[in-house]
């Protein structure tokens, strides 16, 4: 009878932000739902953080990312990704082996944890991108410029 290997994985999880804010306990608890069924031993889970999505991912925007450190069977994983795939609450997952992690990099702070909490609306990834009406004037004047030289 073989014995099974147990290894240290990261999983992060993607849910929609608009249902992690009106439900955290019970996205915490799908994802632990998950990880428990595939027998996984979990080290840490909590938020990375809330991000707007380079693309829409079914219909939404944004979406708020968890982080869990788990040690698992090599052989559980794929159902780990298969049950994300059928889990209505869970948009996308990635389980990476992390082999070579140490208990300080585990507990290292996480973007939600350093950031302090904004007070103006609009998208924190946008506020260091120029207003449109810069970019184009400045379009605009380089056009200008390289018409006068002609």
């Amino acid at each position: 009878m073989e014995t099974a290997v147990k290894r240290l994985y990261e999983g992060m999880f993607l849910v929609d932000s608009a249902l992690a804010a009106q439900d955290w306990q019970g996205i915490l608890d799908e994802v632990l739902r998950i990880l428990n069924r595939a027998g996984a031993e979990v080290v840490s889970l909590r938020k990375w953080d809330e991000r707007h999505l380079c693309y829409d991912i079914q219909r939404k925007s944004r979406g708020t990312y968890i982080l869990a450190y788990f040690n698992c069977d090599t052989d559980k994983v794929k159902g780990i990704e298969r049950d994300v795939q059928l889990s209505e609450r869970m948009m996308r997952a990635l389980v990476l082996r992390t082999d070579g992690m140490t208990q300080q990099d585990i507990e290292k702070a996480t973007p939600a944890e350093t950031q302090p909490q904004q007070d103006t609306p609009g998208d924190p990834d946008m506020a260091n991108v120029p207003p449109a009406a810069a970019v184009d004037q400045d379009i605009i004047s380089e056009a200008d410029d390289v018409t006068e030289t002609v």
